[in-house]
């Protein structure tokens, strides 16, 4: 049994968030249809990294991991074919996605206030970077500007140093889960009012959501939390300690006075829990220098593994900094099938991420790769939207399908 079974999903959308939104709905039994531009097409399909290092529209690892289980079509809307082949989805669709800068996709009279009467019951989500309305709407951009804008880049890095990034498009992993949560809520008001809306979906404003605390904090204290490296104000040692190996890396968190002394045990040196200098959390804090140095001179000489081993025996929060390699052959990940296997007529075998939750009744499943550029054009507008083969061949020859 498919929880999301029957649900049709035009996905409109590119790079990560609308993709991504519409990818969870696919792995649960919705049909999803993802509409691109031959021209144009999806950044992520033109996102490093790739099949054996070589560039192509249909090599791109990103684009594979944030749209199986879709149908992929490409349509050309600078044509009347194009357009009209978008009403037809709007017409079978229960929810509409779409990522245009605010104002792109009002110009080809698919915004919702343009298609709402062709579908009354449609939910129809509009993704951007700072939402559709405001002084900063027509900003256009992607995840890392989000995170920038977010705030997430002036406490990010060393204190020495200027304003970093988090890891890629940081705001890309969190924003689509608000805009699931929003769709999932609209599909039940419109299962009990019959009745459609419209979503204006925040992705730097999502990502507010995580930065609570320093903006709490700033509007009751006026205080500004700056840069502080891997270092925690309520934590010594807190940091990512180099171990043995190539560029092997153990991170250890250690918050309470009765932690430090656990730590201090296994590194074999007891009479440091003792020290006046480190015995409690606030001094610790005044040498955390010193304190990071006498951790690492012990982790060094230790494989990250069991680094992580012998502290978590013992209460101490500590784990081991993964490749990609080591997130493949976890063994945790392994026994709940994060990795979903599929093979692809260019990339060959490969993996992609299933979701990060299991329902028990009605689990995701890797129902099919994702699409090669354009390939389910005839499919779904013959099988999906209804066409006959005559129109389908006279859209094709107009060019709607470029």
């Amino acid at each position: 049994m498919e929880a999301l079974k029957g649900i049709k999903i035009a996905d409109f959308s590119w790079t990560g968030v609308g993709p991504a939104t519409a990818r969870y709905f696919a792995d649960h039994g919705a049909t999803v249809v993802k509409v691109e531009n031959i021209n144009h097409p999806d950044i992520m399909r033109v996102t490093a990294p790739f099949k054996d290092d070589i560039p192509g529209v249909d090599r791109g690892s990103y684009w594979a991991n944030y749209n199986c289980n879709k149908f992929g079509v490409t349509l050309n809307l600078n044509t009347p074919g194009g357009i009209e082949i978008a009403k037809k989805m709007v017409r079978w669709a229960d929810i509409f996605i779409e990522s245009f800068t605010p104002g792109i996709i009002g110009r080809m009279h698919l915004d919702y206030d343009s298609v709402k009467d062709l579908n009354p019951g449609l939910i129809y989500a509009s993704t951007s970077i700072m939402g559709q309305t405001g002084p900063y709407a027509h900003y256009s951009g992607f995840g890392l500007q989000a995170a920038a804008i977010a705030g997430f880049a002036w406490i990010t890095g060393w204190p020495d140093l200027a304003p970093d990034t988090p890891f890629l498009s940081y705001t890309d992993f969190m924003a689509h889960r608000y805009l699931i949560t929003s769709l999932i809520v609209a599909l039940f008001h419109r299962k009990k009012t019959g009745r459609g809306q419209y979503i204006d979906h925040s992705q730097s404003e999502s990502g507010l959501q995580f930065l609570i605390p320093p903006i709490l904090d700033y509007q009751i204290n006026g205080t500004i939390v700056t840069r502080a490296g891997n270092r925690d104000p309520d934590a010594a040692p807190h940091g990512a300690f180099r171990c043995a190996g190539d560029d092997r890396w153990c991170v250890i968190a250690v918050f309470r006075d009765e932690e430090w002394q656990k730590l201090c045990g296994i590194m074999g040196q007891p009479r440091l829990a003792r020290d006046p200098r480190y015995a409690t959390r606030p001094k610790r804090k005044e040498n955390e220098d010193e304190v990071e140095r006498i951790v690492g001179e012990w982790t060094v000489n230790l494989p990250p593994e069991k680094v992580m081993t012998l502290l978590q025996e013992v209460g101490v929060a500590a784990g081991v900094v993964e490749t990609a390699e080591d997130l493949h052959n976890d063994p945790q990940l392994k026994y709940r099938h994060h990795f979903w296997v599929f093979d692809h007529p260019v990339y060959g075998l490969h993996t992609g991420e299933a979701p990060a939750f299991q329902l028990s009744r009605t689990p995701a499943q890797p129902y099919r790769r994702a699409p090669c550029m354009g390939e389910h054009n005839e499919y779904v507008s013959t099988q999906i939207l209804g066409m006959s083969d005559e129109e389908f061949v006279e859209l094709l020859t107009a060019g709607a399908f470029e």
